[in-house]
């Protein structure tokens, strides 16, 4: 798009040129309309799944109270990237400035290690529940539930301060352009005239410990259930606990399977266009089908929506 040549050398001095999909220029029209419909879906499933599981007494568990922070975040989420989309769609203008850009990766790299944490939090309540229902209501009380959910934010706050540090005090090369749609670290490391060996160490240790150790508490967790599981006489009892599990493990096989491909396979020339669309996977897809998954497999969140609607 010659518009678009014209912006890369005036933003050299002045921020970024987030390209996002504009090697589809003639698609713009479509893509601004998928987008603000996958943004309203996101907006209105993720709030109805806050407003049920708070307004609703049925839903006043460590589960469902997990659920609500998790949909909070979902929308927190994907309102730091997609209303700067839409509008670079309808402008045909991805300039983004230079504090612009690091408060957008504050925030995504925060949230996005906020929700591995919290992911681990509900596989832990669902561990719980299933291997030592007994005293399911004494461990997973309110005080834990809280400590678990301010912990999964704060914990993350200042490493996540001083890689965006490390990131934006790099000094970038004369050209600006991201090959993404929104600021991410790895893209913006290929524009460093810099050596990013310990920005690539720092990196790869927050994902091993923000990432990777959650996942492998996940995968322990559930190794637990299933043995528990399988130790169950009844059939319908073994459905029963699977049922309770199923929306979580399949939040969590999108979320996880999309970044781990994204942040730990080996760079390539076409890379930069791969990891663009593996990202929306994590920033955008499963935003949106989180309360699609919680809503189709979960009896009890149907049940609620319904006596919702009928309220009103």
């Amino acid at each position: 798009m010659p518009q678009r040549q014209g912006l890369q050398n005036h933003t050299a001095g002045h921020g970024f040129l987030l390209l996002g999909f504009s090697d589809h220029a003639n698609l713009q029209d479509l893509h601004f309309t998928v987008f603000l419909f996958i943004y309203l879906m996101v907006l209105v499933g993720n709030g109805l799944i806050v407003l049920i599981t708070g307004v609703d007494p049925s839903l006043h568990s460590p589960m469902y109270f997990f659920l609500r922070n998790l949909s909070f975040l979902e929308i927190c989420y994907t309102s730091i990237t997609l209303p700067k989309m839409l509008l670079a769609f309808l402008t045909e203008d991805g300039r983004i400035s230079f504090l612009g850009c690091a408060a957008q990766l504050y925030f995504l790299v925060l949230l996005g290690s906020t929700e591995s944490l919290l992911l681990a939090a509900m596989a832990y309540d669902r561990y719980v529940a299933i291997c030592d229902p007994l005293h399911y209501t004494l461990i997973m009380n309110g005080g834990l539930c809280v400590r678990l959910v301010v912990g999964s934010w704060v914990a993350v706050i200042p490493v996540q301060v001083g890689q965006t540090y490390q990131v934006f005090t790099l000094p970038f090369c004369a050209s600006r352009d991201l090959h993404h749609f929104f600021c991410d670290v790895p893209p913006l490391l290929e524009l460093a005239c810099a050596d990013t060996f310990w920005n690539q160490v720092m990196l790869h240790t927050i994902i091993l410990v923000f990432a990777v150790l959650p996942f492998s508490l996940i995968v322990f967790s559930y190794t637990q259930i299933v043995r528990a599981m399988l130790k169950m006489p009844s059939v319908l009892g073994r459905h029963k606990a699977f049922s309770t599990c199923s929306s979580h493990l399949g939040v969590v096989t999108l979320f996880y399977g999309s970044v781990m491909v994204v942040y730990f396979k080996r760079r390539s020339s076409d890379s930069a266009d791969t990891d663009k669309y593996l990202a929306l996977s994590y920033t955008i897809v499963t935003p949106m089908l989180n309360p699609v998954i919680y809503s189709l497999k979960n009896k009890e969140v149907r049940r609620a929506l319904k006596r919702l609607l009928w309220r009103k």
